[in-house]
């Protein structure tokens, strides 16, 4: 009996000694306990209909979660997606208007959304002006341009389009960007973990020197993570299109915040070296399940900005005690 106890112990005191483990531990109690209070607080939010739209609604924020957790890995940020967003809704609803074919439309929405990712990448990398700045810019010039090609209107997409499809469709029960981002984690994951990029990604963060030295050309890695977050924006900006229907100039206020939120939530290191994909996916929902639980008890959208940004604030502090815990070691 004593060796059994011994063992149990050992077990546990290896599982509380690993700081990842520990931290998706309290993540998933966290979420345990939104559940519970919502859940009590009003039956219909531990509902099958309400936690697919749940899904349905996170699905562009995962999207651009995952890309933005590489970007945070390298000590980089992304503040224009948000009006990247804008600009792709809006352009999606501009070709398919003018009758383009949808998977036309869909693969030049792609190529642009990427290419505003490169923009990003070109200033950020080669430049090298740091990320804060030249994302802030972009931010300015991406949303200025959605608004200069809508002219403050809101741009309808044919109710009759397939395109229509990709924000609303179901498949096997399951809303269509619940399965696109179910996809997009998944390579997500592989090219973090799996893959020499991801390795780069981590060593760049952590020591950018260390990896310049070993031959890696970091340039090019910052560059394509640029790339990426623009496409993978691109994709949750034709999701957020498809289920309005429509493009306009205002979409995507903010949803730069509630991404960055999702992934600091999430325990991805803000300075850098430390990127967690499966913490970002669980950040992601944590939010999103209280933003739905807030709205299903009445609580004002005011006070759901203010939670929000309090959920991050509180998110930055931790990770920043984490991080110098991490270095006193």
């Amino acid at each position: 009996m004593n060796k059994l106890f011994a063992l149990i112990r050992s077990r546990y005191s290896a599982i509380l000694l690993d700081p990842t483990r520990v931290f998706y531990m309290a993540l998933s109690v966290a979420l345990l306990v939104v559940f519970v209070v919502f859940s009590l607080a009003n039956p219909r939010f531990f509902t099958t209909s309400n936690l697919l739209n749940v899904l349905r609604q996170a699905a562009p924020t995962l999207i651009s979660a995952v890309a933005m957790t590489i970007v945070i890995t390298l000590s980089g940020i992304d503040l224009s997606i948000g009006s990247l967003l804008a600009v792709v809704a809006v352009l999606s609803a501009m070709t398919l208007g003018a009758g383009w074919n949808v998977l036309l439309a869909i693969v030049a929405v792609l190529i642009i959304g990427s290419g505003m990712g490169a923009v990003n990448g070109f200033f950020a990398a080669y430049q090298k002006i740091p990320a804060f700045i030249v994302t802030l810019a972009t931010l300015s010039v991406y949303r200025g341009l959605a608004l200069l090609l809508t002219h403050g209107y809101s741009l309808p997409i044919p109710p009759n389009s397939p395109f229509i499809f990709i924000g609303r469709g179901w498949v096997l029960g399951v809303p269509v960007p619940v399965w696109i981002a179910l996809v997009v984690v998944i390579i997500g994951y592989i090219l973090f973990y799996r893959t020499p990029f991801g390795l780069y990604v981590t060593g760049i963060g952590s020591n950018e020197e260390a990896v310049r030295r070993a031959g890696v050309n970091v340039k090019r890695v910052k560059f394509l993570a640029y790339v990426l977050s623009g496409t993978l924006t691109a994709i949750a900006g034709m999701i957020v299109a498809a289920r309005v229907a429509a493009g306009s100039s205002y979409i995507g206020v903010g949803f730069e915040l509630t991404v960055i939120a999702s992934v600091i939530v999430g325990g991805t290191n803000l300075f850098g070296g430390e990127g967690r994909m499966l913490g970002t996916v669980i950040g992601t929902l944590l939010l999103a399940l209280i933003g739905n639980g807030l709205i299903m008890i009445h609580v004002s959208a005011f006070y759901q900005q203010i939670v929000e940004g309090a959920i991050l604030l509180l998110a930055i502090w931790f990770n920043k005690g984490a991080s110098l815990l991490g270095n006193n070691k």
